[in-house]
């Protein structure tokens, strides 16, 4: 990745007035193609209609969602993942139920948001698995929490998969143009310092934006009088 991750972030990282400091990594960087790294599973095909947010013994991951509400890193605890209707679809995935630490891309939008994925960090205590328009991949070694949903989402890592893009009101990017695509990654330990940092500053951000106007306003009418 140009950079080295954008220098993995070892400058301090900015969000709304807070500051997290990510000190300079010290190993160096292995660079392998991302077929090398995952093998792919199973998909679904449900759409939207074969789903339901009441109940089931599965839940499904819609690719809508990777797009628009998720953010690169899933805690499908605290998410509202579907459940899935029809109670005789899982057996027919039951090799590729998904597990923490698996990466899901959603290969079809409307723009060049194709290729966005989500790292899935935990799961409800249904069996989950990928649905429509989803490519799910499993690492073939381990990785540090959070590293590869905000590697995977990066401009740098991105910028790959926009001359594979195919399509022109739908745009999408298939599961053999990702297994060409270079994946950069440093040593375990500072793959999971790269990924717990760049989630702190995921949550200062979610946390700013709940703030009510009127608490915002306050607090920066504060730092004016200090």
């Amino acid at each position: 990745m140009s950079g080295d991750f954008e220098q993995a972030k070892s400058r301090v990282c900015q969000s709304e007035g807070a500051y997290v400091s990510v000190r300079p990594l010290a190993s160096s960087w292995e660079q392998r193609k991302l077929g090398d790294c995952f093998e792919f599973l199973k998909n679904n095909t449900l759409s939207r209609a074969g789903l339901n947010g009441e109940n089931g013994t599965a839940r499904n991951v819609h690719y809508g969602d990777i797009l628009i509400k998720f953010d690169d890193c899933l805690d499908g605890e605290r998410s509202d993942l579907p459940f899935i209707t029809d109670d005789t679809v899982l057996p027919k995935f039951a090799g590729s139920i998904l597990r923490e630490g698996d990466v899901i891309f959603a290969d079809t939008a409307e723009d060049e948001a194709a290729g966005k994925c989500v790292e899935l960090r935990k799961l409800p205590k249904e069996p989950t698995i990928s649905g429509l328009h989803t490519i799910p991949a499993r690492p073939r070694f381990p990785f540090g929490t959070g590293y590869l949903g905000h590697y995977l989402n990066s401009d740098a890592y991105h910028r790959q998969l926009l001359p594979l893009m195919q399509g022109i009101k739908v745009i999408s990017v298939s599961k053999a143009a990702l297994q060409d695509t270079q994946v950069r990654f440093p040593g375990l330990s500072e793959q999971t310092a790269i990924g717990a940092a760049l989630s702190e500053i995921d949550t200062l951000i979610t946390l700013h934006q709940r703030e009510p106007p009127h608490t915002m306003k306050e607090g920066k009418n504060v730092d004016q009088h200090q």
